[in-house]
């Protein structure tokens, strides 16, 4: 019986595969782990917090808006440049990038003016959309509003994939600080019949702090309604000059690093 029963394993042995004994063994030697290429390529990273690398694009460097068109009409975005920093210009409404983007790494700065008024979704409320289709409102908003001890829908603070997903803190600083937001966004990909393959991503640091962790969008935002996917190969980044009363907000260090 014992002899039958060996021969059995033997059989048993032999019908399987060959990788299944590979993987069993231990291997001997470290080399047999190391990935030696492809090498990756050399960024520079900027000289101070918040820098751009040196393979950025850099979108506003605190002199001009070169860079920016008014949303509407594709004309010179005409936002007040002074001392370092860009304002919102409510009467001419959103501007975004000249150049259009797919995958990016974004970094943005941003300030509620020490003197807000107003409450909930009417004090500071602005935005940046990371792929503006459309000269209206259409894209994927990341909400930017004076979240500092002010009450309003948790899918609309700041940090907020607008009307989508809360952040999962509340890292706001109170008015008159800068804020930095921190972006990596992964676009969505769409059949070339136009449906969609794969929905967008997005990962954000409000002032250092993790409050969207590879968060899936299931479409555009929408201020009413549900989200939709409507399908684009690459697109704008739009800043929004938002209507509500209270004093408009400014920018300042913005840059990108394409990752396609």
């Amino acid at each position: 019986m014992k002899h039958s029963l060996s021969i059995a394993l033997l059989a048993l042995a032999a019908t399987e595969p060959a990788s299944a004994w590979a993987q069993a063994a231990t291997p001997t030697d470290p080399k047999a782990t190391e990935q030696w290429e492809p090498v990756p390529r050399t960024v520079m990273p900027g000289n101070r917090e918040g820098a751009p690398p040196a393979d950025a694009v850099v979108l506003f460097d605190g002199r001009d808006l070169s860079q920016w068109e008014t949303s509407k009409d594709h004309s010179a975005a005409r936002w007040k440049v002074h001392d370092g920093v860009v304002t919102v210009d409510k009467v001419t409404g959103n501007i975004q990038t000249r150049q259009h983007f797919r995958n990016y790494q974004l970094h943005l700065e941003w300030q509620v003016p020490r003197d807000v008024t107003g409450e909930g979704q009417a004090r500071g409320n602005s935005g940046v959309f990371l792929a503006s289709t459309g000269p209206g409102d259409e894209g994927y908003e990341i909400q930017i509003l004076d979240s500092w001890q002010n009450k309003t829908y948790v899918n609309g603070q700041a940090a907020s994939v607008y009307k989508q997903a809360a952040p999962l803190v509340n890292a706001m600083r109170p008015p008159g600080e800068w804020q930095t937001y921190d972006i990596v966004w992964s676009a969505p990909v769409f059949a070339t019949d136009g449906t969609l393959k794969s929905p967008a991503y997005v990962t954000l640091f409000h002032n250092g702090v993790l409050v969207q962790n590879h968060t899936q969008l299931t479409g555009e935002t929408l201020y009413i309604g549900k989200p939709t996917y409507k399908p684009y190969a690459e697109a704008a980044i739009k800043l929004q000059a938002h209507g509500d009363p209270s004093p408009p907000i400014s920018f300042r260090n913005i840059w990108v690093r394409p990752l396609d």
